[in-house]
């Protein structure tokens, strides 16, 4: 009776549909065609034109009008376009689920239907049931329905307003609607969801008087609920109680309490439940085993959760469901486990499992970072002799691996088994090995997989001509980059910012600056304008060959053009002023990089305040060495703090000496307990 004096107003009592909803009725009826032209009709059923009648006054007669015949031969997948056509006019997808009703129950029941009102509810919602909805749809010939009501209370769960949905459901007299079990089911699982489980517990309790029974969806919601509050010994009650009105719990309700149970840190009761699922002739499904195995590491560590894991799949020889063993190669790859991993893969091996592409990509990685290349290797080739085929993304793994320990001939040997694999099927593919070869400084063998690629009907690309002349740059062969870049221009490609750039610091590389500063000037005429890293690549240079003030005028040209540069720009001139022991320059650098607002990196401190201790200048050395302490990004390392150390000590300054070694040992001791 609280319910009905805090909304009063919510439902007020109307008056029965009228004669006008007989005229309604019988105005649908014949607006049916013959078979003929009803199907132009549907064919010619446009659902934005359905929405758009929708917003009209008088919606109903419209859309009615338009759509009754061509609906019957439409089906309930033309209600669900129309229905995500209104999606961002909740009230729209209401009246459009009560027209289409009116059709039969295949409409209001069917599971895509309900599905796209409940999201469109709820993902631009509220919609509350007042007085003015109820009379517009009863002004229409039609009632609030079961169903609809139902989809209303789910979406007030999912946005937190159980108790709303409680005001409403004590009043459906109101509505002419009596309790029903599928009603009571909505209105406690909204209540789950939305976190009152205690009003949930009330509904149910309230079942029996209304002559409702519960169901399995029932007790599956309170049992989340409970599992959800970390309750699992009132869940194993409810479902015993279950059990006992004749209710066989069903696969989610055992993969509720398997996650409820990890939840709750108690792994080997959350196996138990498993094997009684089990026993019961319940088959667990790919969600249960992501529970249990999931849950399990998640409780019990690493080490303790694969021991247990394991050696139950072992004490379970007629369990073949390989989600069980791919969750658990998944978790203890992302635990770095690969000695386990590899341990397991054997054992479904022997099972006469085979993984698929993805689960060995995953396990492969593992054992690339931690185990012998040569072990992963056989991994690969045993995985591949069983009939596996390693995706690109393993291959490519592999290759990096190998080339970094100059193993050339398996480098060879899984090139060739990539093309016999046809895994070379575009340029990108083509140009991400090309890739690998070159920053491994194996930049001949990455012209040869050019050459492969023409001949397989795939043309090189710009990416393919920078990342060549980047490699022959590296390794200085300048010669060769020139070659590669005249291929370039005669398949009709023009050279951009990565081509000027790298061939500017192949030419550095080589020190034949002079060609390299021509480069850079005939930029302009091709059109490509320098950005901050070719700049950097000429500062560099011209700093490691001593030409500091070439590399000044540099970079103020830089800040001329609109470039703003980065802490590379300034770190090469201030070190090289600081090995010349221009330690005034090199401040003043420093002063006008703060200016610039480009924040100074370890590096660049590191740097001066070296440089200014070995001059006795330690008064800026500390100011300095404050400065970086004060910014949050960088942390000072403890060999600046005994360069200071060292300088006051050569002052005579020893008791500021020993504040500097307390601080360190301080600091340090910090860095030991976070650690």
């Amino acid at each position: 009776m609280r319910s009905r004096r805090l909304l009063p107003n919510l439902l007020p009592r109307l008056p029965k549909p009228t004669y006008l909803s007989a005229q309604i009725l019988q105005r649908s009826n014949l607006s049916a065609k013959s078979g003929h032209d009803a199907a132009e009709s549907a064919a010619a059923a446009d659902p934005a034109r359905a929405v758009s009648l929708l917003a009209e006054r008088n919606w109903f007669e419209r859309i009615n009008s338009e759509f009754a015949a061509p609906l019957r031969h439409l089906g309930p997948r033309f209600v669900v376009r129309a229905l995500q056509q209104a999606a961002a006019e909740p009230l729209l997808c209401v009246r459009l689920y009560v027209w289409a009703s009116r059709f039969g129950q295949h409409f209001a029941r069917d599971r895509n239907v309900r599905r796209a009102l409940g999201n469109a509810l709820w993902r631009r919602g509220p919609v509350v049931l007042s007085s003015a909805l109820v009379a517009e749809v009863q002004g229409c010939g039609c009632v609030i329905s079961e169903e609809l009501l139902c989809v209303l209370v789910e979406s007030w769960g999912r946005l937190g307003l159980a108790h709303y949905a409680h005001e409403v459901f004590v009043q459906m007299p109101r509505l002419e609607l009596r309790p029903t079990t599928m009603v009571y089911n909505a209105v406690i699982a909204a209540s789950v969801r939305a976190g009152a489980v205690d009003a949930a517990y009330l509904r149910f309790q309230q079942m029996p008087a209304d002559g409702c029974r519960p169901d399995c969806f029932t007790y599956n919601a309170l049992v989340h609920g409970v599992c959800r509050c970390g309750i699992v010994d009132e869940a194993l009650r409810l479902v015993k109680q279950m059990e006992g009105a004749g209710i066989r719990p069903n696969v989610f309700t055992y993969t509720m309490l398997v996650d409820g149970f990890c939840n709750a840190g108690r792994a080997e009761d959350a196996v138990g439940v498993l094997e009684k699922m089990i026993e019961k002739g319940v088959e667990p499904t790919e969600a249960t085993y992501r529970a249990l195995v999931h849950g399990v590491f998640r409780s019990l560590g690493t080490d303790k959760a694969y021991r247990i894991l394991s050696k139950w799949l072992e004490s379970h020889p007629a369990l073949h469901h390989q989600d069980a063993f791919h969750t658990l190669l998944y978790c203890l790859s992302k635990n770095d486990m690969a000695k386990e991993a590899v341990e397991l893969v054997h054992k479904m091996s022997n099972k006469g499992y085979l993984l698929g592409n993805i689960m060995f990509g995953i396990v492969i990685s593992c054992a690339a970072k931690c185990l012998e290349l040569s072990y992963v290797c056989e991994l690969v080739d045993d995985f591949i002799k069983k009939g596996g085929k390693p995706g690109f993304d393993v291959y490519i793994l592999i290759i990096k691996s190998l080339l970094s320990c100059k193993d050339i001939s398996k480098v060879q040997k899984y090139l060739s088994q990539m093309v016999s694999d046809g895994l070379f099927s575009s340029v990108t593919s083509y140009n991400m090995v090309i890739d690998c070869l070159s920053k491994a400084d194996h930049v001949e063998m990455a012209k040869e997989i050019v050459t492969v690629m023409q001949e397989s009907g795939f043309l090189p690309n710009l990416v393919t001509f920078n990342t060549l002349i980047s490699g022959y740059s590296k390794l200085g062969n300048v010669h060769e980059a020139k070659a590669v870049l005249k291929m370039l221009m005669e398949l009709g490609f023009m050279p951009d910012i990565i081509t000027f750039t790298s061939l500017i610091d192949g030419l550095c590389h080589t020190h034949q600056l002079d060609d390299a500063f021509d480069c850079f000037n005939e930029m302009s005429k091709w059109g490509v304008r320098p950005n901050v890293q070719t700049y950097n690549v000429l500062i560099c240079a011209f700093c490691s060959a001593g030409n500091v003030n070439k590399a000044i005028d540099l970079l103020n040209k830089m800040k001329m053009d609109g470039i703003n540069p980065d802490v590379y720009s300034f770190n090469a001139p201030i070190l090289s002023f600081c090995r010349m022991r221009k330690i005034d320059k090199a401040h003043k650098l420093f002063t006008a990089m703060l200016r610039y607002g480009v924040a100074p990196d370890s590096y660049t401190y590191n740097t001066l305040i070296k440089a200014l201790c070995d001059e006795r200048r330690v008064d800026e050395a500390k100011e300095i060495l404050l400065s970086m302490e004060s910014s949050s990004c960088i942390a000072a390392n403890q060999h600046i703090y005994w360069s200071v150390v060292g300088a006051l000590t050569k002052t005579g300054r020893f008791s500021e000496a020993g504040e500097f070694m307390n601080k360190l040992h301080k600091r340090n001791a910090h860095l030991g307990s976070s650690a």
